[in-house]
């Protein structure tokens, strides 16, 4: 059948190449391995399925921890070598941006992870939590629990901790909430002595922190050998499995965090993909996460986006899509991503859901 413009072109009339844009160095790299895992496992449903459209799915696994500017040219250079028709990405917004800003709508870029919001660039899927959806209902919720009113925010120094910060700071601006302090750092930040005692002195109740990967397990060892989690709470959403276990069991106390998945969930959804995850692995697995899993999620939403755009331009659908995965989320390009959240705390090595959110609640 001919390829018409309608649809995701390919090169090749019997393959598409996913472009599978994830941290594999720097400091997201802690999620690369589970990224991988999950898109391969989704990749091999994929095909045993018909793949998409008929032509079998591969990946092309670029590395997307380095510096959004080598990471764009990177996206750019396969997509004109004819390398990649499609891109699912976990790594940081500050990549996004600039991947977005050559690829544009040039081909489907899923971008998976949760993230500030207000992505509009035509042919750009953000199918992950929002500060609104996610942040809001949790900080809300921990706050009543423990009557937390002064909040110290901590985040690496780009679009997603700032933005974020921003809407939330908004939200107390509602109630009797304060923020008593504000920092942001470059990644790689390895020492935090200063920053630990102005928490300190600052006299917070909570600290929300929106840092990534070896920076967040680092700021946490930090936090728990100081002291301070004997009276301030951490609020966290991006620290996940992974980070939790770099971080140590000895310097998770009062820690929570907020997400639309976590490996511990009893549902029938999330039973059914671990049974098949470990089957597959084996117990020497990379321990799955929400940040791994979203790229599960992305895999499978461009498989419903390219069934979808058959008989439409795939930049301008405003199709329902619901994932095949282990989330209960729905998408529209219209409404945003749609999912129940929950607020886990750390117990020693693991995140138990201790409140739900459930969408548009």
């Amino acid at each position: 059948m001919p390829i018409s413009e309608s649809t995701i072109a390919s090169q090749r009339r019997d393959m598409l190449s996913v472009g599978l844009f994830i941290p594999t160095s720097g400091a997201a790299g802690i999620w690369g391995p589970s990224c991988r895992a999950c898109a391969e496992i989704a990749t091999d449903e994929i095909n045993r399925n018909g793949g998409i459209n008929g032509r079998e799915v591969f990946l092309k696994i670029i590395d997307a921890g380095d510096s959004p500017q080598l990471v764009a040219e990177s996206a750019e250079d396969y997509f004109l070598d004819g390398e990649i028709d499609a891109i699912v990405g976990m790594h940081t917004s500050d990549v996004r941006e600039a991947v977005a800003n050559v690829i544009g709508s040039k081909l489907p870029y899923i971008y998976t992870p949760l993230y500030e919001g207000g992505e509009t660039t035509p042919g750009v899927f953000c199918i992950g939590e929002t500060p609104s959806m996610q942040l809001l209902p949790a900080s809300k919720g921990l706050s009543d629990r423990y009557n937390l009113k002064r909040w110290y925010l901590v985040g690496n120094d780009y679009v997603w901790p700032r933005t974020s910060h921003a809407v939330f700071r908004k939200s107390l601006g509602a109630g009797d909430g304060v923020v008593c302090g504000e920092t942001y750092l470059p990644f790689g930040t390895t020492r935090f002595g200063e920053l630990l005692d102005d928490i300190d002195q600052s006299k917070a109740d909570a600290v929300l922190v929106s840092l990534v990967g070896s920076d967040a397990i680092q700021f946490n060892k930090e936090f728990g050998r100081s002291g301070l989690s004997g009276r301030i709470l951490r609020l966290s959403c991006a620290v996940e499995e992974n980070v939790l276990l770099a971080i140590g069991a000895a310097h998770t106390d009062g820690l929570f965090a907020v997400s639309g998945y976590f490996s511990d969930l009893k549902t029938k959804k999330n039973d059914s993909f671990k049974e098949r995850y470990y089957n597959r692995y084996g117990t020497p697995a990379p321990q799955l996460n929400a940040i791994g899993q979203s790229i599960y999620e992305g895999m499978h939403f461009l498989k419903e986006l390219s069934i979808g755009c058959e008989a439409v331009d795939w930049r301008n659908t405003d199709h329902l899509f619901k994932f095949n995965g282990a989330r209960d989320s729905v998408f529209s390009v219209k409404d945003g991503t749609s999912s129940t959240i929950y607020l886990a705390q750390a117990m020693g090595h693991d995140l138990k859901v201790v409140e739900s959110y459930p969408a548009n609640s």
